[in-house]
């Protein structure tokens, strides 16, 4: 493979106008594949094969609805008033005959004690929207401005008026927001330390920029075959980015310092994408199985984001070795360059140092060292620290809700519904009944009866029966909200009465209903979290016994995963479930993690983790087989690797981070996961953990059995064996004049 890659950046060098003209067709079939083909972002939570997914079909086919998008207008009388009497009434009820003029509305219902839409203390209630369009499809800007400013003048009134329901959603999703583009200044300024010069930093990020808008662009054109939540589209810029920036660092990073050391450009491309570029197509390897993986968990909704992110990390790959040499190609020499004063003179301070006999010890070398002589110290903090961290996941409750920000009009309308009809009011369970005509009514009226009276259970509903009177349907409402443990249970009770119905009446009795299609979409993915994880780490230690030949090293690195995840999962819990730092982070609203966070943080800081794991554990096989002692061999590799694992770590927490400065608290969470997750797996796993770990193991850290040694490929990642090759087979490198190198070179990387 490096060979391979060797010639494809050589010749993407050469034909750099090729490769770029190529690139850009593709980004023109993106875009105009977006403009035809794109249909608006849906949410679905189906889930193929349960109870409440089946039955919830029943009911759509067999109890038609009205399929057009519907909204609620909410209003709440002063103290002392009710909405239908006096002047609050008299200005509830011209608030929806205004509303039902409006263009682009199609109904409007007044509240009504009957319809049960008004609250038992008549204070509040609730007009129901329907509009002219279909479900899944906006209102325009005019019909929502329109109903915006009928609620305000409803205010002026006296009357609280929130406006909420499928139709105002509240805040729109941003792909690219302020907040967004102050992780990509931050990746900005540590690619300008890392490489000393501003055009040379702004490579990584103008590639990784190509990479996402193609990504993205294509998932687009995709919504016209697929439904697809904005979600989706949010964690594509969002792996996108940060994969992009950190495979070119490793790539740009190789390549300077050899264009610096006096090889010729053409050939430095070449090598760096053979070698460098050899990790980055194993790391985008990974993450890409790793993200397919999901769709084993069978949730289409879950199994579309995983295969989206995974197309992105794809494009990402092909971007950093194909246009990322042709881009070094318009570069040149100048790569080498260092355009930031100070940072050329500490750059010439560095060359000083390298010049003589003994190169000066790095920051990297001299943490090793240090963690090679308090190895058991290090590894004892490291891990109670990452254990204490963890303790919180054995609470993480996991859920669908919690999207909102609660200061939106959406969910200041759903707050006065739960205050006023209750939490569970917005969250009812759907009996479904289904026999003989003449067993199914007799069945409702007994489960209702049953339902009635266990606890948890506020109202239930008289049942309804569908045309052909062999189905029914019984609205049980808890006292709990959709999100809590305590509506779980109803569900699970409801289920549990059933059975004795089911046999004295000959029907069938299913619960369905969002609320039961959320809590059986979380249940499964809590099932399926441990067979997910064990299938990564077992893809994990297969991959790395073949890289790095040994059983230890895959061992520890498989185990430091598992203890980076659990104390991602404890911060997440604490964080976003028990309020901590809520305050700090801008965490308006704390409930259950949302059920596919702890998945896809898997999934994606397995590729990160094996990346960081391969590019500093393989210089230290190097380093040994050359003949180093096993301590010395790892001081040695972890001196060469840490600055640029330290740089991508960084940019991977500032992309991700930013993103936590989002008002949605889905997209909160999920930069929040992956920040916090590579922030620990970087650096308490990789930067501290492996090390210690690598000194306890000494000369058993590089042990394989023999009939492994021959039956396992040497896959090469890192490509020494082309670094070999291309030493003996051609002349070595033109040397350029050290004068002409004064403040060019670096002792980095």
């Amino acid at each position: 493979m490096s060979t391979l890659l060797y010639r494809l950046g050589r010749f993407s060098y050469r034909r750099k106008g090729t490769v770029f003209g190529a690139w850009f067709i593709v980004l023109l079939v993106a875009v105009a594949a977006a403009v035809g083909l794109m249909k608006p972002f849906e949410s679905s939570t189906t889930i193929p094969g349960t109870e409440a997914q089946r039955a919830l079909d029943v009911v759509e086919s067999r109890f038609p609805t009205d399929d057009h998008l519907a909204g609620k207008m909410v209003f709440r009388a002063p103290d002392g008033a009710t909405i239908a009497s006096g002047a609050p009434g008299d200005a509830v009820a011209k608030a929806v005959a205004q509303a039902e003029s409006v263009p682009g509305v199609r109904s409007a219902s007044a509240p009504s004690t009957r319809a049960g839409t008004v609250s038992s203390d008549g204070r509040t209630g609730i007009a129901q929207l329907a509009f002219t369009v279909d479900k899944g499809e906006k209102i325009t800007e005019g019909t929502k401005h329109r109903m915006e400013t009928i609620a305000e003048q409803a205010r002026g009134t006296g009357l609280t008026v929130e406006l909420g329901g499928d139709a105002f959603p509240g805040a729109e999703v941003k792909v690219l927001g302020p907040g967004e583009a102050v992780g990509v200044l931050i990746a900005l300024g540590v690619l300008v330390f890392v490489f000393r010069s501003l055009r040379t930093a702004i490579v990584p990020i103008a590639t990784a920029l190509v990479g996402v808008a193609v990504g993205v662009l294509g998932l687009m054109a995709m919504t016209s075959v697929v439904t697809m939540d904005s979600t989706s589209i949010i964690l594509a810029v969002m792996l996108g980015m940060a994969v992009g920036i950190d495979y070119a660092l490793f790539i740009v990073s190789r390549h300077q310092t050899q264009v610096r050391d006096g090889m010729e450009p053409e050939a430095s491309a070449g090598l760096a994408t053979g070698t460098a570029g050899g990790a980055v197509v194993f790391a985008g390897a990974t993450v890409v199985i790793a993200l397919a993986a999901l769709a084993v968990v069978n949730i289409p909704f879950l199994t579309v984001m995983g295969l989206g992110a995974a197309a992105t990390v794809a494009v990402s790959v092909l971007i950093a070795v194909t246009l990322l040499p042709a881009v070094l190609g318009l570069r040149g020499r100048k790569i080498a360059g260092s355009s930031i004063p100070v940072l050329r003179r500490s750059a010439e301070r560095g060359h000083l140092r390298a010049s003589g006999q003994e190169q000066g010890a790095t920051a990297g070398r001299r943490w090793a060292a240090m963690t090679a002589r308090r190895r058991w110290s290090v590894l004892t903090v490291t891990v109670l620290g990452l254990g204490l961290m963890a303790v919180p996941a054995a609470d993480l409750q996991l859920g669908l809700g919690g999207g909102k920000d609660p200061d939106t009009s959406a969910a200041r309308a759903q707050k006065m519904i739960d205050d006023s009809f209750g939490p569970g009011y917005s969250g009812t369970l759907v009996v479904l009944v289904q026999g003989a005509q003449q067993d199914v009514m007799p069945a409702a009226k007994e489960l209702a009866a049953t339902v009635k009276d266990l606890p948890g259970v506020a109202s239930v509903a008289p049942a309804v029966t569908a045309a052909s009177g062999d189905a029914a349907l019984v609205g049980v409402t808890p006292t709990s909200g959709p999100e809590t443990e305590r509506t779980k249970q109803v569900l699970a009770e409801i289920r549990d009465a059933r059975g004795g119905v089911e046999q004295r009446t000959g029907t069938q009795i299913d619960v369905t209903g969002t609320t039961a299609v959320n809590i059986d979409v979380a249940d499964k993915l809590s099932a399926a979290l441990p067979v997910y994880c064990l299938l990564v780490m077992g893809l994990a230690l297969l991959l790395l016994v073949v890289v790095f030949r040994s059983i230890a090293v895959p061992v520890k690195a498989a185990l430091g995963f598992l203890l980076s995840v659990g104390a991602s999962l404890g911060a997440m819990v604490a964080v976003f479930q028990w309020g901590w730092l809520s305050g700090l982070l801008g965490i308006k609203d704390t409930g259950p993690v949302l059920s596919f966070l702890p998945m896809l943080l898997v999934g994606i800081l397995f590729g990160l983790a094996m990346d960081y794991e391969v590019f500093l554990v393989s210089r230290m096989r190097e380093e040994y087989a050359h003949g180093a002692s096993p301590t010395d061999a790892m001081v040695r590799g972890f001196g060469h690797g840490a600055k640029v694992v330290t740089a991508a770590a960084l940019i991977m927490i500032a992309v991700f981070g930013s993103f936590v400065l989002a008002d949605m608290q889905v997209i909160k969470g999920m930069g929040f996961a992956l920040g916090i997750g590579v922030l620990l797996d970087a650096f308490a796993v990789r930067m501290a953990l492996v090390p210690a770990v690598m000194a306890i193991l000494g000369e058993r850290a590089w042990w394989l059995p023999r009939f492994l040694h021959r039956a396992l490929p040497n896959v090469d990642i890192e490509g020494e064996r082309l670094t070999r090759h291309l030493a003996t087979t051609q002349a070595p490198p033109r040397t350029v004049p050290e004068s002409a190198l004064a403040g060019h070179r670096s002792d980095a990387v």
